[in-house]
């Protein structure tokens, strides 16, 4: 039986072509784990002993798929295939050699906790303040060092890199990185970085080493090649530079991890590291519809840097792109949880059918909430649910600390965070203090001058006054006011501002997101309580304990675009497309960074099957404030004919008061790296805003169980209109209703809040 039957011309012509540098670009849902897959299969087909086979993934549910599938093919033999992530081949030809580089061969393997707990420990022991040295920050730096192969001397030597860290007051890290690595060498182990690093260093000492497998790998395939870093990326050069039988799979539409070091310029280079390479184009999308793909292809092509290719579908056309408008992210995530309700029912399709997409984790708030309130299940992926982060656990702790003292699990949870000067030595002697005087550890805390003596009767001191000033703010002030004030005065919002990393800044963002919840509470015009604790009542019912354990279950899927990378759903929804959220407005400084956003709107477009909603809020919360928000450019670049908008666009002439105040960024330029103010004269009418419907005052949903053809309604977004057909049976009765301002419309009567005009 022919296998490679199957195949399409270019995925065969790819599979066939074993000899000599190869380099297959592989577009979104182009089939690519299948052809990697019968690659392999065709060399040991062909009498090439697996054990001379290397394929490396970046991840390990990649590597068992793609064992697995070649199993099917070749049987036992797949085994013997060394396959795996980088760092796990790396660590078992590490295992084999590693003498040679002094460490034992059962070296330990630290994670990034172990690694974090001991650079806490030499922070202490040089005496350096761990706020200014942020562990993160400090780990960060080292692990940058060392995916470029900077070694600690090598980072102490560098003039440059000595002035940089001096310069922002972080003149101590080349000593840090030293003492680190002395200490992990001296414990015989290796972090996830050292895995790499040193494979390096033995490949670089020891020809000998490097001979060895340069002459048993004589077959290497890549997946992800556009993630590579510069560590991976010499590796692979090292070990294929004898027999150059190298193949390399990856999209470069889809680089989206320069944050951890990928370098595109590896696979936008592989033509001039091997000149006489043969390259392939996977260009016939299987996963998405006709409308999808053209739309993704009109986003990448503002990208200048990228590889040539013509990516098409021969799916069924599909339906258009469904772009809607809200007025604030709350209403946003009310639209979305709707909109997976209505088309649940319409389309019968399962509740894990769909997926949303953001940019940040700090976007899920009003995603949950939102689907909470319809009943709506959900799981969410890549990250832990909103409510039950740390940071958001950390300061909900002081709220209930404050409204309730003798809460000892709050106490105990922020008595030292951030760090003020009470170790888990004067915790245990306030338990202790509580115990034999049959006390609580508030009564401890609130007269620690009684109980504890020296530096920590101080400090403690101090932390029971603080409590004490939270608890008479909450007496007279808004929950907001009192939040912000906690929140300032806890030193959390100071202790997560200064860390600089990945992980900082989005838990600095998702305690901006709470505040910014608690801000929406204060404003509630039909609540007469709007204290804190009111407020901490409603998130108490939020947070209970309700997920469905079962990993099978029927849940939509919530979760970053970078955790959605390799997935599809048949409907999709990708939520907060503004300027300064997506693209970030970290992204904006050079056309690099903006690239790789547009890279990543690219990659969440291409996740849809069959459906593709995109959304937007024209205001989002910052810090308490209300701020005006920019469509995103993003949507200005999608192809007009594939979009569907949830609104009826409007003539307007440019200058306008309407079109200046809603239209700002969506005619904005790029030239080189600097992005021009919005041009004149330039009209899209796919970007230009409706003016939005104002219901009718005291607006109430009718009772619509006896709604006839022929009536007048209004509804609270889209407006008055006229219900023109029923069809359905109770209690999923659809109307089609045409609107003055949007045209015509079908709705489900149980979700579509219709108020009958009389």
């Amino acid at each position: 039986m022919d296998f490679l039957a199957g195949l399409n011309p270019s995925q065969r012509a790819a599979v066939e072509q074993t000899q000599g540098p190869v380099m297959i670009v592989a577009g979104a849902g182009s089939g690519k784990t299948r052809v990697i897959t019968y690659r392999v299969a065709h060399l040991i087909q062909k009498g090439v002993d697996p054990f001379n086979i290397l394929v490396l993934t970046f991840t390990n549910k990649a590597a068992k798929e793609m064992r697995e599938r070649i199993m099917k093919v070749v049987g036992q033999e797949a085994k013997n295939i060394w396959m795996g992530t980088f760092h796990s081949v790396f660590a078992r030809i590490l295992r084999v050699e590693a003498e040679l580089i002094g460490y034992p061969r059962n070296f330990t393997i630290y994670d990034t906790d172990d690694t974090k707990s001991l650079l806490r420990a030499i922070l202490k022991e040089l005496n350096l303040d761990d706020k200014l040295y942020n562990v993160n920050h400090v780990y960060g730096r080292i692990s940058s060092a060392k995916n470029n192969l900077i070694s600690p001397q090598e980072y102490n030597k560098n003039e440059a890199i000595m002035a940089e860290d001096i310069a922002n007051g972080r003149g101590q890290l080349g000593q840090i990185y030293m003492t680190y690595a002395q200490r992990c060498y001296r414990a015989g182990a290796m972090d996830f970085d050292d895995l790499l690093f040193k494979t390096n260093v033995l490949l670089n000492k020891h020809p000998d080493v490097l001979y060895k497998y340069q002459h048993q790998f004589k077959y290497l395939m890549v997946d992800e090649y556009q993630d590579t870093n510069f560590s991976q990326y010499l590796i692979v050069k090292r070990l294929a530079a004898v027999n150059e039988n190298i193949c390399v799979v990856g999209d470069d539409a889809q680089s989206i991890y320069a944050f951890r070091g990928a370098n595109i310029q590896n696979i936008l280079n592989f033509q001039k590291d091997y000149p006489d390479v043969k390259v392939y184009k996977l260009e016939q999308n299987y996963r998405s519809t006709k409308m999808i793909v053209n739309a993704a292809n009109s986003i990448i092509a503002n990208n200048k840097n990228q590889l040539e290719k013509n990516v098409f579908s021969d799916n069924e056309d599909g339906e258009k792109i469904k772009v809607t408008r809200a007025f604030s992210d709350n209403e946003e995530g009310k639209i979305v949880a709707e909109a997976i309700l209505q088309e649940k029912s319409l389309k019968t399709l399962n509740f894990k059918d769909f997926a949303i997409l953001y940019r940040t984790n700090a976007q899920s708030r009003s995603m949950e909430e939102a689907l909470r309130k319809l009943g709506v299940p959900y799981k969410l992926y890549g990250g832990t649910s909103f409510y039950q982060r740390k940071e958001i656990k950390d300061l909900i702790g002081y709220f209930r600390l404050t409204f309730n003292p003798n809460d000892e699990e709050a106490l105990k949870r922020v008595i030292n965070y951030p760090r003020r000067g009470i170790g888990d030595t004067t915790v245990d002697r306030i338990m202790v203090a509580a115990d034999q005087n049959q006390l609580r550890l508030w009564d401890v805390v609130a007269n620690a001058q009684m109980f504890l003596d020296g530096r920590s009767a101080g400090s403690v001191t101090n932390f029971g006054i603080m409590i004490q000033s939270f608890q008479a703010m909450a007496k007279t002030n808004t929950a907001f006011d009192t939040a912000m004030y906690i929140a300032q005065h806890s030193g959390i919002l100071k202790d997560l501002y200064e860390d600089k990393s990945v992980e900082g800044l989005a838990r600095y963002e998702n305690i901006q997101e709470l505040l910014n919840g608690i801000k929406e509470f204060s404003e509630r015009e039909d609540l007469e309580e709007k204290g804190l604790d009111v407020f901490m009542q409603d998130i108490a019912l939020l947070t209970n304990d309700d997920n469905d354990k079962d990993p099978n279950a029927d849940t939509v899927s919530l979760m970053t675009i970078h955790a959605s990378k390799g997935l599809e759903f048949p409907v999709v929804f990708i939520v907060g497309l503004e300027e300064n959220l997506f693209p970030s407005q970290l992204s904006l400084n050079s056309r690099s960074e903006l690239e790789e956003e547009r890279r990543l709107f690219y990659v969440a477009v291409t996740r849809a099957e069959k459906k593709l909603h995109l959304s937007y809020a024209t205001s989002r919360y910052r810090w308490g404030t209300l701020n005006n928000c920019e469509p995103s450019r993003f949507l200005d670049e999608l192809n007009p004919s594939c979009l569907d908008l949830d609104f009826k666009p409007r003539s307007s002439a440019v200058g306008s008061e309407d079109f200046q105040s809603e239209r700002v960024s969506w005619q904005r330029k790029e030239t080189g790296d600097v992005f021009s103010k919005p041009k004149p004269k330039v009209v899209k009418t796919t970007s230009i805003l409706p003016k939005a419907h104002k219901p009718t005052e005291g607006f109430a949903p009718s009772d619509t169980s006896n709604l006839q053809v022929g009536m007048e309604v209004e509804h609270e977004r889209f407006g008055f209109g006229k219900v023109i057909n029923l069809e359905g049976n109770k209690p999923d009765i659809k109307a089609t209703i045409f609107f003055k301002e949007l045209g015509q419309k079908q709705l489900l009567l149980k979700f579509a809040k219709l108020r009958i005009v009389e």
